[in-house]
């Protein structure tokens, strides 16, 4: 007669808590190995520890710049920036850039799209846009303020750029983060007169600008 194999509680427990072994150390040496690896990122971020991009406003020229009545404003700007790469080891992506005009912290122009374009590394590229505003509602006390500075021969704007930035380590690429850039131009004005009712102003600036990520 054959033996009949009769396997016993015991044994059955005895091979799941085999199994169960195999797999709690598949578990740990998966986890040590995901560790391992973000380590080794964080190790060499923070070794090459990328410095965030600058930015330059080298011209800003206004081609309009009046109300067509106490709360609307028209305009038409034109800026040209130079963004800089300060990093050895790290590249950028530019992603979503839009910019702006603002005056007396209102918004003078719509968002104009800047193109997607990636920096190499301590690389330095112009940027150029034309900022238009047609009819934007806006304070009524802008237009007062903007002959109070016509009388003052000082006009001020703030260029701003928004968007989003991305690291590029090697074949490496970062996930998104945010950028905030706010330009400063100061311009000469005079009063607006009949032969030059949109006071068309050019100025040469080289002002740095802030930049925030």
């Amino acid at each position: 007669m054959s033996q009949i194999d009769i396997r016993s509680p015991k044994h059955c427990a005895k091979k799941g808590f085999n199994l169960n072994f195999l797999n709690k150390k598949l578990f740990k040496i998966l986890l040590t190995l995901t560790l391992s690896i973000i380590s080794l990122i964080l190790l060499l971020w923070f070794i090459l520890h990328p410095s965030k991009p600058q930015f330059i406003l080298h011209e800003i020229n206004i081609n309009q710049l009046n109300f067509s009545s106490t709360h609307l404003v028209n305009s038409s700007i034109e800026i040209t920036l130079e963004s800089r790469n300060p990093n050895q080891r790290v590249g950028i992506y530019y992603d979503e850039l839009h910019a702006q005009a603002t005056y007396k912290r209102q918004q003078i122009t719509l968002d104009t799209s800047i193109p997607t374009f990636y920096q190499g590394q301590q690389d330095s590229d112009l940027l150029s846009a034309s900022l238009i505003g047609d009819d934007l509602p806006v304070a009524q006390s802008l237009g007062y303020d903007l002959g109070r500075d016509q009388a003052t021969g000082k006009l001020v704007l703030m260029v701003k750029i928004d968007g989003k930035i991305r690291w590029k380590v090697a074949t490496w690429v970062s996930g998104r983060y945010r950028i905030n850039v706010n330009c400063v131009a100061i311009l000469s004005i005079g009063p607006l007169n009949n032969n030059n009712p949109t006071n068309t102003l050019s100025s040469k600036q080289g002002t740095q600008c802030s930049t925030n990520i």
